[in-house]
């Protein structure tokens, strides 16, 4: 998700297939498919290969001394993930869960093979989107990002952020480490 367009163009010795596969090489201008998140006054977009399940909200067990981002743990396959309010952690709104809200659970990037995942509260099912380079649109003049935030984008008239997961991440795991 750049805010810069790059051009392939096609040379005679690219196309000679000589020292070069370009049926398995990745294209500058394929599409990725997206997930858009609705939180409460916003969107997350999200690369659809970091969701790893969508499920219905209960509430969680409560973290002592936990930022009130940071909702609870709730259980999800053997594992006891950090539920977080995106909205709350990144000052975009107050969000609380109940009746139509969703638990995302996401893969975390961090490795950490203690904590492999993560879950956020969203308001309503998750929507499948195809980003294509023509259709997102990287807001350059975002001086002020919020916490938790990469980058504010619209794609297709959807305006959205595009939260760091790694940051979040390290957010996460020092509100646990604070709490314990």
């Amino acid at each position: 998700m750049s805010k810069h367009k790059k051009s392939v163009h096609s040379s005679p010795a690219h196309s000679s297939g000589v020292g070069a596969d370009r049926a398995s090489a990745p294209r500058e201008d394929s599409d990725v498919r997206g997930v858009l998140i609705q939180l409460v006054g916003s969107r997350l977009l999200l690369p659809n290969a970091t969701i790893a399940e969508v499920m219905s909200y209960a509430p969680p067990e409560p973290v002592a001394d936990a930022p009130d981002w940071l909702l609870g743990r709730i259980r999800w396959r053997g594992w006891q993930l950090p539920l977080i309010a995106f909205a709350r952690l990144a000052a975009l709104a107050e969000e609380k869960g109940g009746l139509g809200s969703k638990v995302v659970v996401l893969k975390a990037l961090g490795g950490d093979a203690k904590a492999p995942y993560f879950a956020i509260l969203t308001q309503g099912f998750p929507r499948l989107v195809t980003v294509s380079r023509n259709g997102l649109i990287v807001d350059a003049d975002a001086a002020e990002l919020p916490l938790g935030v990469q980058a504010r984008v619209t794609l297709n008239q959807d305006s959205a952020f595009v939260p760091d997961l790694g940051a979040v991440e390290k957010l996460i795991a020092e509100a646990l480490a604070v709490a314990a």
